[in-house]
């Protein structure tokens, strides 16, 4: 950063934390000391755990120039609050000994905030400001009100824990004529422009430093891009930048990569050699955010639900309900030896297991989802223990719908077609599958939907930072890639 006296001071900040949600306004001396204080460790963490993913990223992240103009409106009252600088006294030169004056800034205003994209670079921030001043006595309180322009540039880059960077290389403050709001005010005029020189030098050493702060309570902000966020029960989705961003004059670009965690620890991925071409057209128009997530990002989650059990369930019944399938009795209609087993009625269980990962097929404006669990069909026998009966091979294919709300993805499920069932193994004999489909049709189709449907409308958290949620989001299937196009919205 250029100070305007020529100084360069660095300014590249690249603190990172959980939970910081003070942006967009700068942090308070306590939150800064706690985000400090959260660096080192925070850091050590993320080095420590090892980034096991894929050579392609698994989504990309782009802000347009709409969001940019939104971010100019929700920053003005930050941007006010980090130009509330401290003035030290006017030092009256009158009489034989400099007489300090106390200097307060009473308001800042500032009108105008705009932000704009630099090709190749970042980020430019222009802004006015109108700083009204007290001084207190000069022989009679005084004050001023004082237009400042301010100009400054913001490279953006990934940072070394793999998250946006925001750091600023030029800032210049430019100053305008300065205005008595009293107009009866006595102020000699020699005096008045001794006081107006102390206020712009103070404010010159300042007004940059101040925002070089507000930028790093942003990257703080930013930094929550690598939180963890539960896909289940004992598994957890982060994402981190794979590379630097892209940065034209309509937008900036996040290559993002998700590693996947099942109970603390990373999981090994497959590799994904396919290219991540953007789908044309990208993405709704208008749209402040676009997020394109690839066909290899489903995968890997499917996989992660696979091997912690998420997707597994068992079915079972009320005994003493008079439309129960689940149990021996209802079962031995359509089975002779299980009723030639069973004389008295008993609880019937169906275990659904998934020993492979579902397969999901993403084209255009429609995705399914293949399923093929191994449904154990168990009997409890009179001493309570479990009996297996038979075993099925089962395929279900469905049909599955998506939504965003906040800050995850949520799908929900229906079944396409018939289910189809193998025998795999039987204790009880010859099975009819054609019986057999009906019952599993009643009693197994209906509390696998509503599992599917209850572990999907959990979500998947997408790329996001704290406090920062997607608006009235629209989501689109292309070959191979969902897209999400959507509005911003900044709630603390």
């Amino acid at each position: 950063m250029k100070l305007a006296d020529g100084i360069k001071v660095p300014t590249q900040l690249f603190l990172s934390g959980q939970s910081i949600r003070d942006y967009p306004g700068i942090l308070g001396s306590g939150q800064m000391a706690v985000a400090r204080a959260h660096h080192g460790l925070w850091l050590l963490l993320v080095l420590l755990l090892p980034t096991v993913g894929t050579s392609s990223p698994s989504a990309v992240f782009r802000l347009n120039r709409e969001a940019l103009n939104y971010m100019s409106n929700v920053g003005k009252a930050p941007l006010q609050r980090a130009l509330h600088v401290t003035v030290p006294p006017f030092l009256d030169p009158r009489g034989e000994v400099l007489q300090p004056t106390r200097t307060q800034i009473l308001d800042v205003l500032v009108p105008h905030l705009d932000l704009k994209f630099i090709a190749g670079f970042g980020l430019r921030l222009t802004a006015t400001a109108n700083f009204t001043i007290k001084i207190f006595s000069v022989p009679e309180p005084l004050e001023v009100m004082q237009p400042v322009a301010l100009t400054a540039d913001a490279r953006v880059a990934q940072g070394p824990i793999r998250t946006p960077m925001v750091s600023i290389s030029t800032c210049f403050p430019l100053f305008g004529n300065s205005t008595v709001l009293d107009s009866s005010n006595s102020t000699s005029p020699v005096l008045l422009a001794r006081l107006q020189k102390h206020i712009k030098a103070v404010l010159s050493n300042k007004l940059c430093l101040h925002i070089s702060n507000l930028v790093q309570g942003l990257n703080v902000h930013l930094g929550t891009l690598i939180g963890l966020n539960p896909v289940g029960p004992e598994s957890q989705i982060r994402y981190s930048m794979v590379s630097e961003p892209t940065v034209t004059s309509d937008y900036v670009a996040l290559e993002v990569n998700a590693v996947l965690f099942l109970l603390g620890q990373p999981i090994v991925l497959p590799q994904d050699p396919s290219p991540f071409p953007w789908p044309q057209p990208v993405g709704t128009s208008g749209s402040m955010a676009t997020v394109v997530l690839s066909q290899h990002l489903f995968d890997c989650v499917l996989m992660l639900m696979q091997k912690a059990g998420s997707l597994n369930l068992d079915v079972t019944g009320y005994l003493n309900s008079d439309d129960n399938p689940l149990n021996t009795s209802a079962l031995g209609q359509l089975i002779p030896e299980v009723a030639r087993q069973f004389f008295e009625p008993m609880p019937v269980v169906l275990k659904v297991r998934l020993g492979a990962t579902p397969m999901a097929t993403i084209h255009t404006n429609n995705v399914t989802l293949r399923l093929q669990p191994l449904v154990e069909v168990l009997a409890v026998s009179s001493n309570s223990a479990f009996q297996s009966l038979f075993s099925l091979d089962v395929a279900v294919n469905l049909s599955l719908q998506f939504s965003v709300s906040e800050v995850k993805l949520r799908g929900t499920t229906s079944v396409l077609g018939d289910i189809q069932l193998v025998v795999v193994a039987s204790n009880v004999g010859f099975i009819d599958l054609e019986q057999v489909r009906t019952l599993m049709h009643h009693v197994f189709k209906k509390p696998l939907l509503d599992h599917l449907n209850a572990l999907l409308g959990m979500g998947i958290a997408l790329p996001s930072v704290v406090n920062l949620y997607y608006a009235n989001p629209e989501v689109s299937v292309y070959e191979g890639h969902v897209v999400i196009s959507s509005g911003l919205l900044y709630q603390r």
